[in-house]
């Protein structure tokens, strides 16, 4: 026999993303990713992040949103704004790992941004009647008796607000913003924007307001006449300094003064290697420049400023703008750094690249936050459609990438919390069907080893598992890029190798691939991918396994009737190509749903393999037994045969339905089974509740034809691990779909999620470690 496994663990170059994470975990001082050259120091910072609790809104103070958040001098209290309900909420932090609901006050309008004054909330509320007339109000809120004390009208449809760090001062965007729907979202669209100043002298309502002279920008912006500022930020030397993101300009202003210090284009941006085809797959290899139209901006000290690049705006001839990443500009308006596509492809990196903005903007960045923990400054840069936070240190305005964290969908409003070692982020969007709600995340800095007292508890080996995310990254490809991954579905361990593993993806891209994952790095490494192709059908890879003669066996999920087909699919292990095909019996396909072959499993000698597989839910043809039984099936390759046994189910809960989600071989001759519900949680909908793995010994079952009259045996199973605990422990809300289960050569045991492409869903994929197997 000719054994073909093993073929790439060792990958050519690692990601930045992977270097750095690699480096942390070996305890030594970590290098930097890719920079365009600059920026490439080394960072010796042992603390990091790790997800404490996340709070929902809606379940708790009945929101629709959370999108800006601010925190109390103390870091003990959070509010944010619910624009859907014209609300700002209240959250008690006094317990980052327990936040409680502290209910909400009305607004009067459509709170587009707050910032906290000791015990004043001054929200920016927008009460506009159209686009042609807009309006709004700055309303004060005293959060401690939760009424409003003060209200000033505004010239215009406000956005961003801030607070000098004195405290002497506000900064308060007015915005106008255009409507997309008229002449095309072109400008200009008047009233043009503002920039005001509030004079926080005295009580709330003799508070004065001023506006500020911005013809100077005005002479200089891409269309003058129609400003449309987006976000403001003050230094400690009372220097605003507001982006104009339509425009692509940059003002920075002496708020003692209410004078334009300087003012500049932010200018555009040659993006390489990127992906801009929305076909379905992680292509990288387009090179576009991009005007960089920043959204929010975060000063990192009173020189240097940095801008989230998100775009916002298609000019007369049709080109967008956004440049997928971030930039640091000194207050002479020079770029010190410029994260060009590195933004993007270190999220490729993490599997949270959204495949579905290819063609737009990419990964989206839309926030930016800065904050001083100890002796480190630390830089956050947040994505919108990728649902992630990427961490920097930062030294003399150069970022050195530290982690990267998971968030909820839309990441909108960022805090940094350096007093009690938080930082928050809120996100702006949910997915009510499968029960998302929009919430705030709560990650708070471990220092070193983790010592029992964060979510991420010690399995019964007393390993701590996961101490930080991610938990599986990619290693670059032969042209030096990252390795593009999303949605892992089944995995299995080499035989032979006891770092080695194997997992696919599902039908979330457009092929189907085996990833080779190194697991004797932490994170985990994906080294390596292989197409499979060949195949006389689409592809929807649910189940790995390994066959004897060092090939692949994988299972490809059906739909229902005019859908994909459920075939078993030996795949050679060096080319990818398919070596052969077999389709489940006729007259069981005639029954099929879409919910179908889900795990897959061998055993025997080549030539004679015992091909084993999972039906994911009960099909039609159960009878009276439907919801209940599903079945396992097993392929006889030496005679063409198929038999089936029925496995119990669980009944449903909260979760909703349940089904099976892997098939894998154990050592001792039995099988394991992932048994899950569907439901994400916890929230007000699907609530998870199941999400375990059972033993069953097929070696010994009668296996029947599907259509035997005397009906197929019930097989019994015996429950091997509970994953739940250690789900909920280690993300940010546990994930619908734990898919994988793997045995590795030493008897180390595997799990992983699948993160559905970051396509309405977080996007988090979990990889467990839990220990060995007994």
């Amino acid at each position: 026999m000719q054994l073909k496994l093993n073929r790439s663990r060792t990958p050519g170059a690692l990601t930045g993303l992977a270097v750095v994470l690699l480096a942390l975990s070996a305890t030594a001082p970590l290098a930097h990713a890719h920079d365009k050259g600059k920026g490439q120091g080394k960072a010796t910072s042992k603390e990091l992040f790790q997800s404490v609790a996340s709070f929902d809104v809606m379940a708790g103070n009945g929101s629709s949103v959370a999108e800006i958040v601010d925190a109390t001098r103390d870091g003990k209290q959070l509010i944010y704004t619910d624009s859907g309900n014209g609300e700002i909420g209240f959250v008690d932090i006094q317990r980052a790992d327990r936040p409680r609901a502290q209910g909400v006050v009305a607004v009067g309008g459509e709170p587009t941004s707050l910032a906290i004054l000791d015990s004043l909330v001054l929200v920016a509320v927008n009460t506009s009647e159209s686009y042609i007339a807009p309006s709004g109000k700055l309303v004060v809120v005293d959060r401690r008796t939760r009424q409003i004390v003060a209200e000033h009208a505004l010239p215009g449809q406000p956005d961003s607000i801030a607070i000098a760090p004195d405290q002497r001062r506000a900064a308060l965007i007015i915005e106008n913003e255009r409507d997309e729907d008229l002449s095309d979202g072109l400008l200009p669209q008047y009233p043009s924007g503002a920039l005001l100043i509030v004079d926080l002298k005295g009580a709330p309502s003799s508070w004065s307001i001023e506006t500020t002279d911005l013809s100077q920008v005005a002479a200089n912006a891409t269309d003058g006449s129609d400003l449309e500022p987006e976000f403001v930020d003050i230094n400690a030397r009372n220097q605003a300094v507001v982006t104009f993101q339509e425009n692509n300009h940059i003002a920075i202003v002496d708020l003692k003064r209410g004078k334009i210090v300087n003012e500049f284009s932010a200018g555009s941006v040659d993006l390489h290697n990127v992906d801009t085809n929305e076909e379905d797959l992680i292509s990288l290899d387009s090179s576009i420049t991009r005007r960089r139209e920043p959204d929010a901006v975060a000063w990192i000290d009173n020189d240097y400023f940095a801008t989230a690049n998100e775009g916002d705006y298609e000019d007369a001839a049709g080109e967008e703008g956004g440049s997928r990443g971030f930039t640091v500009f000194n207050t002479s308006g020079e770029v010190v750094y410029e994260s060009a596509e590195a933004f993007e492809h270190l999220l490729v990196s993490a599997g949270h690249y959204n495949e579905s903005r290819s063609e737009n903007k990419g990964v989206e960045p839309e926030s930016v936050e800065y904050g001083k923990f100890g002796g480190e400054s630390l830089l956050f840069v947040g994505s919108e459609r990728s649902n992630a936070v990427a961490v920097y240190t930062v030294k003399k305005g150069k970022p050195e990438l530290l982690q990267v964290l998971p968030t909820g969908i839309g990441p909108e409003g960022l805090k940094a919390i350096p007093k009690r070692d938080l930082f928050i982020a809120s996100t702006e969007t949910d997915v009510a069907d499968a029960g998302i709600p929009t919430m705030i995340n709560i990650y708070e800095i471990k220092k070193g080893q983790d010592k029992g007292n964060s979510k991420h508890k010690r399995n019964g080996k007393g390993d701590v598992s996961g101490p930080t995310y991610p938990m599986i990254v990619s290693a670059n490809d032969e042209q030096g890029l990252p390795i593009p991954w999303v949605a892992l579905s089944g995995m299995v361990g080499d035989p032979w190798d006891a770092d080695t593993l194997y997992a696919v993806s599902d039908s979330f891209l457009a092929e189907g691939f085996i990833y080779t994952i190194d697991a004797s790095h932490t994170p985990a490494l994906i080294v390596d991918r292989l197409r499979v192709s060949g195949a006389s059908n689409g592809l929807d890879l649910e189940g790995v396994a390994v066959g004897p003669d060092g090939n692949f066996w994988v299972g490809s999920e059906g739909a229902g009737p005019g859908g994909l087909e459920n075939l078993v699919l030996k795949v050679d292990s060096t080319s990818g190509e398919v070596l052969s095909e077999i389709a489940l019996p006729a007259g069981l396909v005639d029954q099929r749903r879409s919910n179908g072959i889900e795990g897959i499993a061998v055993t025997g000698s080549p030539g004679m393999e015992q091909v084993y597989v999972a039906i994911q839910r009960a099909w039609p043809n159960e009878g009276d037994t439907d919801k209940v039984n599903t079945k396992l099936g097993r392929y006889d390759v030496a005679t063409g045969d198929w038999g089936f046994v029925h496995y119990p189910l669980e009944a449903e809960g909260n979760g909703d339905w349940i089904g099976l989600s892997e098939l894998t071989l154990l050592p001792d001759g039995n099988f394991a089974v992932i048994e899950r519900d569907k439901g994400w949680g916890p929230s007000t909908g699907p609530v998870a509740e199941l999400k375990s793995v059972f033993a069953v010994d097929l070696a010994s079952a009668e296996f029947r034809a599907y259509d035997d009259s005397a009906g197929l045996v019930t097989i019994d199973k015996s429950l091997l691990m509970d994953l739940l605990p250690e789900m909920k422990a280690n993300s940010i809300w546990t994930a619908e779909k734990l898919e994988g289960f793997a045995i590795a050569r030493d008897n180390k045991v595997y799990a992983v999620t699948d993160n559905d492409g970051v396509d309405d869903a977080t996007g988090e994929t979990l990889f467990l470690r839990l220990g060995e197997l007994d």
